[in-house]
């Protein structure tokens, strides 16, 4: 029965106002003993009560964690949604703001790509800022400088578009790769492949990366939507949901 031993202390903890109202210290040897053996007995008869309390414990953790974000974001508001750099798409006056955190090789981020840009244009009525956080390797980090490199030199507009393609690119992501890419998009290649690598670029992506260490972000997708914290892939259907509870 080791296995049930620390749940069952779980149990035991969080009824421990009512369960322990006396002194078990002043239980003498043989009736500290009766007394284990009647909570032992009692759970072996209902396991599930384990369970209850384990699922108790992990709803009051996930209830931390989200006074916890609420907290983070109202910290970081400025950094969040005016950090002077970051591309905004949607509605710049939009009553919700929605911001991401991805990267273009991220299984995930490519998934709720089409499901954010619907959210967003099906409503109509929310701002929408994208921060670059390549944390999965060379790839990367290529990809978002590259992405950068298209905003800085050739505007937002331009940055939409090497942000649609780049999530959506297969292959590997070489020099080769981004000048084919850039030719497809109708840029030149060689301005925006040499400004990759400026001080200008690596500033954003520090800046960023210095945010989301703050913020306890270690994973792509990563969403603030308004004032609550979404860690991971959320299905369209899920965050229409978390909107119109925010307008609500």
């Amino acid at each position: 029965m080791k296995h049930l031993f620390a749940p069952a202390m779980v149990a035991l903890s969080l009824t421990a106002s009512s369960a322990l109202a006396f002194d078990i210290d002043a239980l003498s040897d043989s009736e500290r003993s009766a007394f284990r053996a009647e909570i032992r007995a009692y759970l072996l008869e209902n396991p599930e009560v384990i369970m209850e309390a384990v699922a108790v414990l992990e709803q009051r953790r996930e209830a931390e964690q989200a006074n916890a974000d609420v907290n983070l974001v109202a910290n970081n508001a400025d950094r969040l949604f005016d950090d002077g750099f970051s591309w905004q798409g949607g509605n710049p006056e939009g009553d919700i703001t929605l911001v991401e955190f991805i990267d273009y090789r991220c299984g995930y981020c490519r998934k709720a790509h089409d499901e954010v840009a619907e959210l967003i244009s099906s409503d109509g009525n929310i701002r929408f800022i994208v921060k670059e956080y390549p944390i999965l390797g060379e790839a990367s980090e290529q990809s978002a400088r590259f992405a950068i490199a298209v905003k800085q030199k050739l505007g937002d507009d331009a940055y939409k578009l090497a942000h649609d393609s780049l999530i959506k690119m297969r292959g590997d992501v070489t020099p080769k790769s981004l000048t084919k890419l850039s030719k497809s998009l109708g840029f030149e290649a060689g301005n925006i492949l040499e400004h990759m690598n400026s001080e200008e670029v690596t500033s954003e992506i520090n800046t960023t990366r210095a945010l989301a260490r703050d913020m306890n972000i270690s994973g792509t997708p990563s969403f603030v939507l308004q004032d609550e914290m979404l860690r991971g892939y959320l299905p369209l259907e899920n965050m229409r949901a978390i909107v119109a509870d925010k307008r609500s």
